[in-house]
């Protein structure tokens, strides 16, 4: 939806001035394999994708994707509503603050997931056109200043390959397991998954099993959001995809439970023409889903709406209320990415990042919000 987002956009701006196929039992049987028998050992996995890689990589294998350190400008967004900058509170959230972003470097930008450490400072974020961005959030108190410690890289595929030499473009979702990354590729309907322990950014891609259905989701409405679910929480050891606008025979979006106790297809109530753009699971077992929309008639939108995960389940179709909505007379963008974390003081804070599509018209765009409610 990438290129029609930015074109409508650009226009609102402006007036405002391959794997084979796999049955269902041979599919079910291959991802437990994948998912459970391919699984690091304890040692390894207590290495967190979000760790800041090591000084030295002693292997040459990783030659070809060496990351390559740029600058990245801050300004800061001193009010989510413009009209009215005493405003603070929007639905269950509170802003705490916000950044716009841009770089000198050629290839910043298109940012379409983010993931963060559990202190809300380390990320791992990825854009469409196939690149990983590394970093450090800066904060000042409660308040993001800036970003440190930003590094480019290119996704490899399974050849050590920059993936888009493949065509596989869209990266447009993230999910972490332990130093697995699990990437969700848009144009394709494939799915990657990175061991970051092998390497940090330069380690390979390989193709993990997916749903016969997800491979014959539409071409650039395919899976748009990755969670996995931890231990503790229903549906355990289970990766949650999200389609943007795949649906099924009634209208609504579908998603896919890939592995874990009870694999199979969902589905999400569609409303209000919204899209899904991502998503994230918080301790608490709560589903927040990001969605966006555009309309000549009511311009763009975005919402994130609260599903519980123990709803989930092959079969089932799900709803939950949206806990915060906003439109272009907010500092909203394409807003792509979601993720949360807690902090000392037991506050849960949303941080939400914007695609800019490359275009001048365009903003990249780092939000943070206090849950309240």
């Amino acid at each position: 939806m990438a290129s029609r987002f930015a074109t409508a956009q650009a226009r609102l701006l402006t007036m405002r001035n391959e794997p084979p196929h796999l049955s269902r039992r041979n599919f079910l049987k291959s991802t437990a394999a994948g998912l459970s028998a391919m699984a690091l050992p304890d040692i390894a996995r207590a290495q967190l994708a979000t760790q800041a890689p090591p000084k030295t990589i002693p292997s040459d294998e990783f030659s070809a994707a060496v990351p390559v350190s740029i600058e990245v400008n801050a300004r800061p967004i001193p009010s989510f509503e413009p009209r009215d900058r005493a405003q603070v509170r929007f639905g269950s959230l509170e802003y705490r603050s916000g950044l716009v972003l841009t770089s000198r470097f050629p290839g910043f930008g298109g940012l379409s997931g983010l993931r963060l450490d559990a202190k809300g400072e380390r990320f791992i974020s990825i854009s469409d056109k196939g690149s990983w961005f590394t970093g450090r959030i800066r904060y000042q108190g409660r308040e993001m200043t800036g970003l440190d410690d930003v590094e480019a890289a290119p996704l490899l595929g399974p050849d050590g390959k920059p993936i888009i030499a493949r065509g596989w473009y869209d990266s447009e979702s993230i999910a972490l397991d332990g130093s697995l990354v699990y990437i969700g590729l848009e144009r394709v309907n494939q799915v990657l998954r990175f061991d970051f322990s092998k390497g940090f950014t330069r380690s390979r891609g390989e193709v993990i099993p997916v749903p016969p259905a997800l491979r014959k989701l539409p071409r650039n409405k395919g899976i748009e959001a990755l969670v996995m679910v931890p231990k503790g929480l229903p549906l355990a050891g289970t990766l949650v995809a999200l389609s943007e606008r795949g649906l099924d025979a009634n209208g609504n979006l579908i998603g896919f439970l890939i592995g874990g106790p009870s694999p199979g297809e969902f589905s999400i109530r569609r409303s209000k023409n919204f899209d899904i753009s991502d998503a994230v699971l918080l301790p608490s077992g709560e589903l927040l889903v990001l969605e966006r929309k555009f309309s000549w008639v009511s311009g763009v939108g975005i919402r994130i709406r609260s599903i519980p995960l123990r709803s989930l389940a092959p079969g089932a179709v799900v709803d939950g209320a949206a806990i915060f909505d906003a439109d272009l007379g907010h500092e909203i963008d394409n807003m792509e990415g979601i993720d949360a974390h807690i902090t000392p003081e037991g506050d849960t804070v949303l941080t939400l990042v914007s695609d800019d599509n490359f275009s001048m018209l365009q903003r990249t765009l780092l939000l943070q919000f206090t849950v309240v409610e």
